[in-house]
Parts: C-alpha cells; sequence; structure tokens
C-alpha cells in the first residue's frame, strides 16, 4: 500500500487532525542517503512531519522547509514539503553511530544534540514567513508541538515514529499524526483528547498492530465523532533535474565557469535532496560558458 496522509475535523470542527503512514517515504530517503538508523529515524520523523504541515498548506505552489540544526554528530537535517504530497529531506551527516538511549531506543536526541528548528512558508508573497524555537528534546514532535505553541499560538500534540528493521537494518514502519485545537474548542473536547492520548501507544506501535491513517484518527478522536474530509498520497518527491543544474551553473558567472574548464576535466554535480549526481563534460560547460555570455 502506498503512504498517504488522512486529515479530518471532529467534535463540529473544534478540532482538525492529519495521520499518516510514511514507510516506503522513509525507506526511499535511507536507500538514497545511505543512513544509519539513527539518522533514518531521525530524517523520517522529519519528513513525516513536514508532509503533515504541507498538508496545511492552501496553495499548491506553496512550500514548506523545516530546519533541523543541533551541535550533536547529525549536525542537522533539512526537510520541504509541498499541499500535493510531496516531500523530500536531507541529513547533514549520513553515517552517525551512537549507542542506544536509556530505554534501549535509537538516540535521536542524542544525534542532534542542543540547537533550533527553523520553520519557513514561502506562499508566493514578497517574504516568506519564518518562525524559530529551541529544540526541547530534539526527539523532533515535541519539538514541533513546542514550536505551534511558541510561534503559531495553536494547541497542538504531534506524534512522530520510525522503526527500524534490526535485523536488515531497512525501515519497518513509519508515520506520524498531528491533532490541533481550534480557538473556539471546548474544555470538554479538550480534556477528551487528553485522556485518549494518555492511552494510546506510540506512531509505530499502532502501525505495528495494523492501524491505518483511519484507524488512528479514530483512536486518537475516539468519541469526538471525527470525520474523514481528504485522503492523499505521499511520496519522497525531488524536482532536480541536469537542465536545473544547468540553470545553476550559468549563475556562477564566467570567471567561475572559465576555471572549471581550465581544469580540463569532467565535474560532478550533487543534489543535496536525493542525492543524485549529474555530470557535465568540457565540452558541455563550453556550451554554459556561451549561454551565461548570451545573458548578460
Amino acid at each position: 500500500m502506498k503512504d498517504y496522509i488522512v486529515r479530518a475535523t471532529a467534535a463540529n470542527a473544534q478540532v482538525r487532525t492529519f495521520a499518516m503512514t510514511g514507510r516506503e517515504l522513509v525507506e526511499y530517503a535511507r536507500n538514497a542517503h545511505g543512513t544509519s538508523p539513527v539518522v533514518t529515524a531521525a530524517l523520517g520523523r522529519l519528513l513525516c512531519g513536514g508532509a503533515m504541515m504541507g498538508a496545511m498548506l492552501k496553495g499548491e505552489k506553496d512550500i514548506l522547509t523545516l530546519q533541523l540544526s543541533g551541535n550533536g554528530p547529525l549536525q542537522g537535517v533539512t526537510v520541504t514539503a509541498d499541499a500535493c504530497g510531496h516531500v523530500k529531506g536531507y541529513p547533514k551527516v549520513a553515517d552517525v553511530r551512537i549507542p542506544a538511549n536509556s530505554k534501549g531506543k535509537l538516540d535521536v536526541s542524542g544525534a542532534i544534540g542542543n540547537g533550533f528548528l527553523r520553520v519557513i512558508k514561502d506562499m508566493g508573497l514578497k517574504e516568506p514567513y519564518s518562525g524559530q524555537v529551541q529544540l526541547q528534546t530534539g526527539e523532533i514532535a515535541e519539538d514541533l508541538t513546542y514550536y505551534f505553541a511558541t510561534s503559531e499560538q495553536v494547541p497542538s500534540s504531534v506524534g512522530l515514529g520510525v522503526l527500524m528493521d534490526k535485523e536488515t537494518a531497512t525501515v519497518k514502519q513509519a508515520g506520524g499524526f498531528l491533532i490541533q485545537l481550534m480557538p473556539f474548542a471546548e474544555d470538554a473536547v479538550i480534556d477528551k483528547i487528553e485522556k485518549n492520548l494518555s492511552q494510546v501507544d506510540s506512531v509505530t506501535k499502532m502501525l505495528e498492530d495494523g492501524k491505518n491513517p483511519e484507524q488512528i484518527i479514530e483512536t486518537l478522536l475516539e468519541g469526538l465523532d471525527p470525520e474523514i474530509v481528504e485522503t492523499r498520497e505521499v511520496e519522497f518527491s525531488c524536482n532536480c533535474s541536469k537542465s536545473r543544474v544547468e540553470k545553476a551553473l550559468i549563475s556562477i558567472g564566467e570567471k567561475e565557469l572559465k576555471d572549471l574548464i581550465a581544469e580540463g576535466k569532467e565535474i560532478e554535480m550533487n543534489c543535496h535532496f536525493c542525492n543524485t549526481n549529474y555530470y557535465f563534460s568540457v565540452e558541455e560547460l563550453k556550451e554554459i560558458l556561451k549561454k551565461a555570455r548570451r545573458r548578460k
């Protein structure tokens, strides 16, 4: 089954909720970047969080960027998403290997360390919206919850999880949920959600038990009459191409292009997001130089 996001409302629109499954998404990212288990968990959590936040965007051309930076060995993770279920991301350091945490689980917080979460929304306005918060735990879900409360003043609860297969080091389960209260939410509704959350298992446990996103929402919003509003597929999608990389080379200027040509050998350009390499021969660089000159 393909990965997908479900959007729902409950309690007469006092609550909005997203839930998703993202195993294929995170496994694709793991394979593309060759990430270690703890990096896969960090990248996978942010990919799922970004996908659900992207689903909140109104315009098809709107873009959301999440930048996680820390002083741990992972250093940082970047994810971008749109409103159509396309998401991509990369870690600064792909192969981090550290001991498990005190609970015997992958130490995502230890890999990230102390740092910041930055959220950038490009909605076609003159200036993109940007908000930044200090990391609270480095576990990502709690940090996104804190971001919503402080930067957007929206009471939220975020759950994210990536479960690795210890034998194959591949992704066994991945997904998440995001619950938000509207300003007019009644105390009784808030109390019910808090009670439900206190009784649910982790996201990956629910997925391992066979629950799909619709059933996760039913569990989270039990007793609040949840109503599914939309279902949308989600996938790792990068819009890079050789022609886009060529445009980037044109923009670096004549001097830099001449220096590359003078070296007399093929160059390699890498896309950070999907880790695809693009190669340009000396002859291709000469043609790019001609295009750069014609643009003047």
